[in-house]
């Protein structure tokens, strides 16, 4: 999906799958070591997860999906969609793992997987709405759930303690319209 603001680089975004693996792991990475705060799995978890484990988690399903924001063909955004397994839930999509490398923010790599994680929970049958969490100390990524019509119905207090700090984090939903 080119965007028309970016005039200097080329940006797309598209599903990932297995062969995005390697790629997809040094990104998350590199997302989880610049941002820990922002994230519930730390780089160290995440490092020890082996490439075939990575692998299998980017095999699209009818319940789950990641995808990538490319600038100049380099991924450089990431964004996982996992709808509810339980029949009672199966309404409900998550968003999770939202991240931007930060040589790449501000260029419209957020909005455009945001627009793609929206497009692609509409071609999934019952889905209602969409559900995320981010902690208090990411206001821009908060700003971006905001622009597409997430608003935040809970705070859940001291829900983390990382590095001598205590976060809180924000539960957001917005309702989704075919």
């Amino acid at each position: 999906m080119p965007d028309d603001r970016l005039s200097d680089s080329l940006l797309q975004v598209r599903l990932l799958d297995t062969a995005d693996a390697a790629v997809y792991r040094e990104v998350r990475l590199s997302a989880l070591r610049s941002d820990p705060l922002a994230f519930l799995t730390t780089a160290d978890e995440f490092a020890a997860r082996s490439l075939d484990s990575v692998a299998d988690r980017l095999t699209p399903s009818d319940t789950a999906t990641s995808f990538g924001a490319f600038l100049d063909g380099h991924l450089v955004g990431l964004l996982t969609l996992a709808r509810e397994k339980p029949a009672i839930f199966a309404h409900r999509v998550n968003v999770f793992g939202v991240s931007v490398l930060s040589s790449a923010r501000g260029r419209g790599c957020g909005d455009a997987l945001m627009r793609a994680a929206l497009t692609q929970a509409m071609t999934w049958a019952g889905v209602t709405s969409l559900h995320l969490a981010v902690m208090d100390t990411q206001h821009a990524a908060r700003r971006l759930y905001e622009r597409h019509g997430f608003t935040v119905w809970g705070t859940q207090p001291d829900a983390v303690r990382r590095d001598g700090q205590v976060l809180s984090e924000h539960w957001m939903w917005r309702a989704l319209q075919p």
